[in-house]
């Protein structure tokens, strides 16, 4: 039975992580969940995936062990890989939010930086079949070449965020060529979905929507992205935990290269939120929406190329912006009772 570990199990990857792997009807797995449950955004709502987690281990063949705990803390670390022996570690764990790294920098640098040291000092240790961790697509920056493949320079970080993960790929890198440390990395993009965080986009439109405040499109609405369902993003998860690692040191873009123009997509989360009947039918939108400029640490596209994934692990997401947001719409209707 296979020992792993995944950090950030509360989160939204993580959980979506952590309840696949229990429910799949694959080999049975030894799970270790580890999460600090901050208050970043409603820690409820992190309840509520844990929840979801502990119903589906008691159906499941697997082990599922939860602890509360930060990466950042190295003795909290070092201890579980003692004790646990881990086989697969997954590392979700990290001070997510472009916006907010400019606010509270000492956050990202704790837990994206420091705490993703401790996990390769115990990788280290401790040795690994193999180590798989999140970046982001924001690494990408201010490339204007698109879409962004995984051969692009990624040198002109445009947030503290984005510099933290491409840190990330640096540590994983050395780590790699001096230890032997297996590492994949993940550059995720506009990852979104059911129980997703409350801070993207999608679903803080929804909450001030229904408040009947005015939703901000920035730059005018000239932005597009690739949004990434999350069944895509645990999909190509999997497939890459159940194989053994392409090589010592890779990096995979996992996105669905359909960027979608920030109007559009509010107009479709508009569609499907009356379809699902969170808003009335007669809601005035336009009265409560508003173009403004573009944020600073944000870009005007993002445009995976997930070309590497698919020739590897035989996988692309598919899931299109429409199916999603429906998919969430619903999920929101249901958790919020209304």
């Amino acid at each position: 039975m296979k020992r792993i570990l995944i950090t950030g199990s509360a989160g939204f990857i993580g959980a979506a992580l952590v309840r696949r792997l229990l429910t799949d009807g694959g080999d049975p797995v030894s799970i270790v969940g580890l999460d600090n449950l901050n208050d970043y955004y409603d820690p409820s709502l992190k309840q509520y995936r844990l929840n979801v987690i502990l119903s589906a281990s008691e159906e499941s063949t697997s082990e599922y062990h939860f602890i509360r705990g930060d990466i950042a803390d190295k003795t909290l670390i070092d201890n579980l890989f003692e004790q646990y022996k881990f086989d697969i570690v997954v590392n979700l764990a990290a001070q997510a939010g472009v916006r907010y790294s400019i606010q509270n920098p000492d956050a990202y640098i704790q837990s994206n930086i420091i705490g993703f040291y401790n996990i390769l000092e115990a990788c280290r240790h401790h040795p690994v079949e193999h180590l798989i961790y999140a970046s982001s697509s924001s690494v990408y920056g201010g490339n204007t070449k698109i879409p962004f493949s995984v051969e692009d320079r990624v040198d002109n970080p445009v947030s503290l965020y984005a510099a933290t993960k491409k840190s990330n790929e640096l540590f994983a890198h050395c780590y790699s060529k001096l230890y032997g440390i297996p590492t994949t990395g993940l550059r995720f993009f506009t990852v979104y979905g059911p129980a997703g965080r409350p801070d993207m986009a999608y679903f803080g439109f929804t909450d001030k929507l229904l408040r009947g405040e005015t939703i901000q499109i920035f730059n005018y609405g000239n932005c597009r992205r690739d949004f990434t369902y999350i069944d895509d993003i645990i999909e190509g998860l999997v497939r890459i935990i159940r194989k053994a690692p392409k090589a010592p040191y890779a990096i995979y873009n996992i996105g669905g290269g359909r960027p979608e123009n920030l109007l559009d997509f509010v107009q479709t989360l508009q569609e499907e939120l009356l379809r699902a009947g969170i808003l009335p039918p007669d809601y005035d939108f336009e009265a409560h929406r508003q173009l403004v400029p573009m944020q600073p640490g944000d870009v005007p596209t993002t445009y995976a190329d997930a070309s590497a994934l698919e020739r590897d692990y035989g996988f692309t997401p598919r899931v299109p912006l429409r199916e999603g947001l429906r998919h969430f719409a619903e999920w929101y209707k249901q958790y919020y009772t209304i």
